[in-house]
């Protein structure tokens, strides 16, 4: 079964490393990105870089900072670690309050697993999850919800979700399952329907999944994450794991629509094409500029490399034992995102809120690095399109998630476009939803 090669040490040293990084700094904007990175060659060390920006959330009254032309406030706060976001045809919009379900611990001391579980700590990433998804409402307009109310409660770390004509459709972390729902409802109570088993178990690594609907509405497409870095629990729990299932709704059969996709998140159908898009989570460990995360347009049947290969055919040498056959396979990215910057996020803008620029474009949630010096991400970037495909850098859309001590005050995760045209971003860390428009 592959595995990855760690230095000895290296559990026993990731806690030690908080203070000190094993790579020198560099800057976070560059080759990284845009459709035709330049990757350095990989770079191992005795200790991996491991940068993190303790928590140290927003300030009474404090924001964001917008780009210029934009103003952002916050549509609700108070909220219990917010990670995605779907607006409902009326305006509501329904937010998942969650996290990752509690691990499963190992037999003995798992010293890996308790420096890391530090390390998510420190990030603000271990708090329990809610279990809950809320409705918020914005009755008169001005762009504050006055109503927040729980809407579905005793999920198992939900997170995707997509409504369908009269049934709202929810990813936990271990199934998809289906609800009634009817026009201005504030709360569910019917008992959920189960459509489809999502890849979970003892391990899941990648907790999080992610659905959308096709555009006839027959068909799911659930993102599923891998169960480790580069394979190092084994190939066997890969099974149906890093790549994007296919879920017909009226039967809930299941198919890989496409693979080798490490950690996919935010998914979108690009309005010129028709074609999926994702946004990938790529690997760790072989350096600060490696491996880009990325986003990409997902072909029927295609492989992306993980974990034998990143970035189309560049072999990954930690993972045993090599397949060369898959490798050959692989597919190159359309558009790298920049490494570690947890690029988590993506929505189309088909909005006329906002200047003629953004239309058709993509907007994407950068949840920010832990395992990097500089860090990267901790904003919403925009990537413009034309003709169905990236046409520029990413800009800045919305920044200051760090503030000047380098602490995080908030870290973006989902992004979409509300009934307004206004950008809506879900902040984890700051357990606030920020509402972003065209400056008066």
């Amino acid at each position: 079964m592959p595995r990855l090669h760690h230095p000895a040490a290296l559990a026993a040293v990731m806690l030690m490393s908080l203070a000190a990084c094993g790579e020198s700094e560099s800057q976070t904007q560059g080759p990284g990105y845009g459709p035709n990175p330049t990757l350095p060659e990989p770079s191992r060390t005795l200790l991996p870089t491991v940068k993190v920006a303790p928590v140290n959330r927003w300030a009474q009254g404090a924001t964001p900072i917008a780009a210029p032309g934009f103003q952002v406030k916050a549509f609700a706060d108070g909220l219990d670690h917010p990670r995605w976001l779907l607006v409902l045809p009326n305006g509501d919009v329904l937010v998942a309050e969650t996290n990752g379900p509690p691990k499963v611990k190992k037999p003995g001391f798992d010293i890996r697993a308790w420096a890391e579980k530090m390390i998510m700590g420190k990030a603000g990433a271990t708090v329990p999850s809610a279990n809950r998804i809320t409705l918020l409402r914005d009755a008169n307009g001005d762009g504050v919800a006055e109503v927040k109310t729980p809407f579905l409660t005793g999920l198992n770390s939900p997170f995707g979700m997509a409504l369908v004509g009269d049934t709202l459709y929810v990813a936990n972390t271990d199934s998809i399952v289906a609800f009634p729902y009817q026009t201005g409802v504030t709360r569910i109570t019917a008992a959920p329907r189960k459509i489809a088993d999502l890849p979970a178990g003892p391990i899941n690594h990648h907790s999080t999944k992610n659905i959308i609907a096709s555009p006839d509405g027959s068909k799911l497409y659930a993102t599923v994450g891998s169960n480790s870095n580069v394979g190092e629990n084994g190939m066997a729990a890969e099974a149906r794991r890093a790549g994007i299932l296919e879920i017909d709704i009226a039967t809930g059969a299941s198919r890989v629509f496409a693979s080798g996709i490490r950690n996919p998140n935010g998914m979108g159908w690009e309005p010129v094409t028709g074609a999926l898009w994702t946004a990938v989570n790529e690997r760790d460990e072989i350096g600060n500029n490696l491996v880009p995360d990325y986003m990409t347009s997902v072909k029927d049947g295609g492989f992306y490399g993980w974990p034998y290969s990143y970035y189309g055919q560049h072999v990954d040498t930690r993972v045993t034992p090599q397949r060369p056959d898959l490798v050959a396979k692989a597919l190159v990215p359309d558009y790298a995102l920049g490494s570690h910057t947890a690029s988590l996020g993506l929505t189309f803008y088909q909005g006329s809120a906002f200047p003629d620029h953004y239309r058709g474009g993509v907007f994407i949630g950068q949840h920010g690095s832990w395992n990097r010096k500089p860090p990267a991400g901790y904003k919403v970037v925009f990537v413009p399109f034309a003709a169905g495909k990236p046409a520029g850098q990413p800009e800045d859309i919305l920044t200051g998630f760090l503030n000047a001590a380098g602490e995080a005050q908030g870290r973006p995760v989902g992004v979409t476009v509300d009934t307004a045209g206004a950008l809506l971003v879900a902040d984890d860390v700051g357990n606030v939803v920020w509402r972003v428009t065209a400056a008066q």
